[in-house]
């Protein structure tokens, strides 16, 4: 970017990069046992049931959490002890999951990292927004998701290596895991908050105090954020996507090879696309990815050859690319500065809320009407979504 001078501003600032690269080597420890997870759990005796309950325990964590978290951050205006606190539980909590292999102590352990992953969420997206201007914004947040995601490239590419040249050998990954989680620790070391920052001591408050901030927020981000969890509602996880690929005929290595391609994908376009949002808006970005997602879907529903399923992976990766970090870039538009961690952490609080109902309800769907009703469902949904956010939204000029 260049001023009216000349000069060239730099947006990728220092606190952008170490961001960035503590994202990329926690989440390269996360998605590295992504994949051997629930072989894992099922090996040390847990039912698929009991894997369930610990999922949606952990995901409870996090999602409850970050909106309390958040207001914390704001009410104090500190980021930086949020961020590597939050880093350093979820860091600890890998070589925890091999020692201990008690179902206490692996749900323990699980929600310790899910509760890292509440505890940083907003005031790290508000360092990012603090970092940014309205005019960059989306390379911001994309160059952000971009590395973050290209830890889920490679984790589950070293991970697969590993199995090839070890099999069965889970309990090890847990350790070597820990390796880039302490190299992410070390990193947010580095860390400092604004200077211009006045470092308040208030709480806060009670756990569920953040909901007020719905009630008090300006009605821009109320109708943003409906419909964004409209969306949330009926957006299953990923697994869903991975059945349908293996039913096609994929091979599990395949599959878990579509899983990493999609993560390259996303890696590879968040930033372009977060370029692209920068100069024709946020919102048109993240509505051409909502669309690229109802593709993906309908196009699942109907099935196809093996090319085809290839074709829609790579235009989710360009959805996630084009809505992840936007959505948030643009609740930082929409908000006042001094509630950018609560405005986030509410709004991911309440995603991950729906998350859940949405992998219930589509168990439910596929079990009573099977994967082509599930998947045409959310693709129908997501048009209405786009409709709202079309009639109801406006982005703030910048």
């Amino acid at each position: 970017m260049r001023t009216g001078h000349g000069y060239r501003v730099r947006y990728l600032t220092r606190t952008i990069w170490i961001l960035s690269l503590v994202s990329l080597f926690t989440d390269m420890a996360s998605e590295m046992l992504y994949p051997i997870m629930p072989i894992y759990l099922r090996e040390i005796g847990f039912s698929v049931l009991l894997i369930g309950v610990l999922e949606g325990v952990a995901e409870a964590t996090a999602g409850l959490s970050k909106g309390w978290f958040g207001k914390w951050s704001d009410a104090r205006s500190r980021r930086t002890p949020f961020v590597q606190w939050g880093y350093a539980l979820s860091s600890i909590s890998k070589p925890m999951m091999g020692v201990f292999v008690a179902p206490l102590w692996i749900f323990f352990a699980r929600t310790i990292d899910r509760l890292g992953k509440g505890i940083r969420t907003g005031a790290r997206d508000a360092m990012l927004s603090d970092e940014a201007t309205a005019g960059n914004k989306g390379k911001v947040f994309g160059f952000h998701r971009s590395m973050d995601t290209l830890g889920a490239v490679l984790g589950p590419a070293f991970a697969l290596l590993y199995l090839h040249f070890h099999p069965k050998a889970y309990q090890a990954l847990f350790f070597i895991a820990f390796a880039p989680s302490v190299l992410a620790i070390l990193a947010s070391l580095l860390l400092r908050d604004k200077s211009q920052h006045v470092q308040r001591t208030g709480g806060a408050g009670p756990f569920f105090g953040f909901l007020k901030y719905w009630k008090n927020s300006p009605v821009a981000y109320r109708r943003l954020v409906t419909g964004l969890l409209l969306f949330a509602l009926f957006n299953s996880s990923d697994v869903f996507l991975l059945l349908q690929a293996k039913s096609a005929g994929l091979t599990d290595a395949q599959t878990i090879g579509a899983y990493i391609f999609y993560n390259l994908i996303y890696a590879l376009a968040a930033f372009p696309l977060g370029i692209l949002a920068d100069r024709i808006g946020l919102r048109p970005t993240l509505l051409l990815g909502l669309g690229f997602f109802a593709v993906v879907y309908f196009g699942m529903a109907a099935g196809g050859s093996l090319v085809f399923i290839g074709f829609l992976f790579l235009l989710y990766g360009l959805y996630a690319a084009a809505t992840e970090g936007i959505a948030k870039a643009w609740i930082t538009e929409i908000t006042d500065p001094k509630d950018t961690a609560t405005a986030i952490g509410t709004y991911a609080g309440f995603q991950s809320l729906c998350a859940l109902l949405a992998s219930s309800f589509a168990g439910l769907l596929w079990f009573a009407f099977g994967p082509a009703v599930t998947f045409a469902v959310t693709g129908t949904i997501t048009l209405w979504v786009i409709a709202y956010l079309l009639r109801y939204t406006r982005q703030r000029s910048t």
